[in-house]
C-alpha cells in the first residue's frame, strides 16, 4: 500500500548564473584536460557566479522562479530552510539574508549545513512542520557558490563544481493549485516517504579544514589553502555507492513502492560513475535517471532541486510522476526521499 502524503511540491524554481566554464577553459588554470575531467565525471561544463554575485542573490532568485511556479508570492511563506556550505558570511545566515530580498514578513528562516545532501535534509525537516501544522507554505532552496570555496591548485577537485541555486514550495498535500483535478487520498502528490543519515567517522573525507572555531583562519591557513575543500575521493565513492543505494532502497520500502513504479530518479549530480553504479544497483535504467551534470557540474545541495525543476520544465517530470530523489555529501551525510508530482 502506498503512503499517503502530508506534504506537497507546490512549485519548483533553479538559477544558474550566466558565465558558463567549458572543461577546455580550466586547462589554462590547473593540470588538466576536457577528456580528464569527462571521462572520469561526465561534466563538460559549469557555471560561475559573477563578481558580486553572492550565494543568497542565487537563492532569492530560485525562490522567486518556485514561487511564480506555484502562484503564490513572498506573502504567503511562513518559512525559510536555506541548504547551503557557503553562505554569504558566517552570520546572519543566508536565509535570513534571502528573506530579505525576497521582502518577506517576520518568519523563521535558518540554514542547514548537510553539504550534498543538504537539499533532501531540507524537505524532511519541512515536512515534519507541515505535517504538524506548525507551517502551511514552506520555501527550501539548495544553493552554493563553490567557485570560492575551491582549490585552484587542487585538478583532483577544483573541476569538479559548479555555482546555482534551485527551490521548492511546499505546502499541504490537502492545498489544490488552481484549476488541478481531485485525486484520490491515495493517490494524492506530496512526499511519500524520506530518511536521512550521517556517519561522523568519515567526516574528513569531504570537509574545509580551517576557518573555524577549531582553526581560525590565518597566514598559514591561507598559504596552505586549509580554507578549502579537501576530498578524499576514492572514500566518497564508495560510501556514496553504497548509502545512495541503500536510503534509495529503504525510502522506496517507506513508500510501498518498487523501483518498477518509479517514473524518474532525480540524483545528486556528483559523478556518472557514481550514478551509474547506483542505477545498476537499483535495478533502475540510466536513460530514467535525469542528469544534468555535464551542464552545471557538482553544484552540492542545489544539484537536486535544479535537476528537479528542469525536468518539471520540460515536460519530463509531470502530475502524477513517481520521482526518487537521493544525495550524499560531507558528514558523511546521506539521504533518500520517494515524492508523488
Amino acid at each position: 500500500m502506498h503512503a499517503i502524503p502530508k506534504t506537497r511540491i507546490l512549485g519548483t524554481g533553479s538559477y544558474a548564473p550566466a558565465r558558463v566554464v567549458p572543461n577546455a577553459e580550466l586547462e589554462g588554470v590547473v593540470d588538466t584536460s576536457d577528456e580528464w575531467i569527462a571521462t572520469r565525471t561526465g561534466i563538460r561544463r559549469r557555471h560561475f557566479a559573477a563578481e558580486g554575485e553572492a550565494t543568497s542573490d542565487m537563492a532569492a532568485e530560485a525562490c522567486r522562479r518556485a514561487l511564480s511556479a506555484a502562484g503564490l508570492n513572498a506573502a504567503d511563506v511562513d518559512l525559510i530552510i536555506v541548504a547551503t556550505v557557503t553562505p554569504d558570511s558566517p552570520i546572519p545566515s543566508c536565509a535570513v539574508l534571502v528573506q530579505k530580498k525576497l521582502g518577506a514578513s517576520e518568519i523563521p528562516a535558518f540554514d542547514i549545513a548537510a553539504a550534498c545532501a543538504g537539499f533532501i535534509y531540507g524537505i524532511t525537516i519541512a515536512d515534519q512542520f507541515i505535517a504538524t501544522g506548525a507551517a502551511r507554505c514552506v520555501l527550501v532552496v539548495g544553493v552554493e557558490l563553490l567557485s570560492r570555496a575551491v582549490n585552484w591548485t587542487d585538478r583532483t577537485t577544483c573541476v569538479l563544481f559548479g555555482d546555482g541555486a534551485g527551490a521548492v514550495v511546499l505546502g499541504p498535500a490537502s492545498m489544490k493549485r488552481t484549476g488541478e483535478p481531485d485525486r484520490e487520498p491515495a493517490l494524492a502528490p506530496g512526499i511519500l516517504s524520506s530518511c536521512i543519515f550521517t556517519d561522523g567517522s568519515l567526516a574528513g573525507a569531504l570537509r574545509i579544514p580551517a576557518g573555524g572555531s577549531a582553526r581560525p583562519a590565518d597566514d598559514e591557513v591561507l598559504r596552505t589553502r586549509q580554507n578549502k575543500v579537501h576530498m578524499d575521493g576514492q572514500d566518497v565513492f564508495r560510501t556514496a555507492v553504497k548509502q545512495l543505494t541503500a536510503s534509495s532502497t529503504q525510502a522506496l520500502k517507506a513508500s510501498g513502492l518498487t523501483s518498477r513504479e518509479l517514473d524518474w530518479v532525480v540524483p545528486h549530480q556528483a559523478n556518472l560513475r557514481i550514478i551509474s553504479q547506483v542505477s545498476q544497483r537499483l535495478g533502475f535504467p540510466l536513460e530514467k535517471m535525469v542528469l544534468n551534470l555535464e551542464e552545471y557540474g557538482n553544484t552540492s545541495s542545489a544539484s537536486i532541486p535544479i535537476a528537479l525543476d528542469e525536468a518539471v520544465r520540460d515536460g519530463r517530470i509531470v502530475a502524477g510522476h513517481h520521482v526518487l530523489m537521493c544525495a550524499l555529501g560531507a558528514g558523511i551525510s546521506w539521504g533518500a526521499a520517494v515524492v508523488r508530482i
